[in-house]
């Protein structure tokens, strides 16, 4: 079975990059544990490095993925630079990365421009997590914070960025991506012989608040 560890940046007394109210700590913990949703309905075990707005040190995230072999370990962060100065995703390696690293980033980073984001490119980075973490490491920067049309992007496609990060890692691990199906439960209110009474339901339903249209059915 393969293991991923999916690290949300910041938390707790460390919000992360914050514009308008809008903390970096709490858009990261969102889409780490819906990514990680995506990741387990597939069959991947996946631990993360915290499920909650709590204070996790960058010893004690590595410490949490050293405990177990990952197939790789994923750090979730946003960017920031001077307000609405800057746009677009990153997504960093450690230096002189493995290929299988390099390739995860890429189709991460691929995924997320192929959404509307700027392709600010697949970048290496001496940070502690990519550093110090024994698995292979990304660390993606989910657009910047303090942009309006990166927040605009990131809140009004956030389902599309879900799927896209996690069909990226899928895709890496040999695992294909399928959409999640869902069961409807149609709710009929009576048949009538007559078209103007079976219009006169639907009016009453409208009214009382439901979606409600005529169907045809022919009895044999």
């Amino acid at each position: 079975m393969a293991k991923i560890c999916m690290d949300a940046g910041h938390g707790g007394s460390d919000p992360g990059a914050v514009y308008k109210g809008r903390k970096e700590s709490d858009d990261v913990l969102s889409l780490s544990k819906a990514i990680a949703a995506e990741l387990r309905r597939h069959g991947v075990a996946v631990d993360e490095t915290r499920t909650k707005d709590e204070t996790v040190s960058l010893k004690e995230r590595v410490n949490i993925e050293k405990r177990k072999n990952y197939d790789y370990f994923i750090s979730f962060h946003r960017n920031a630079f001077k307000p609405e100065q800057a746009k677009g995703v990153e997504t960093y390696t450690y230096l002189n990365p493995q290929a299988k690293t390099k390739a995860l980033a890429e189709k991460i980073q691929t995924a997320l421009v192929g959404i509307g984001f700027t392709n600010r490119g697949v970048k290496e980075a001496n940070f502690y997590v990519l550093r110090e973490t024994k698995a292979p490491a990304v660390l993606v920067e989910v657009g910047f914070i303090d942009n309006t049309s990166d927040n605009r992007l990131f809140d009004s496609k956030r389902e599309e960025i879900i799927k896209a990060i996690a069909g990226a890692i899928l895709s890496q691990l040999g695992i294909k991506y399928t959409a999640n199906s869902q069961t409807l439960y149609r709710v009929m209110a009576g048949s009538f012989k007559e078209r103007e009474n079976a219009q006169r339901q639907v009016e009453k339903l409208k009214q009382a608040g439901f979606d409600a249209t005529i169907m045809i059915f022919n009895k044999p």
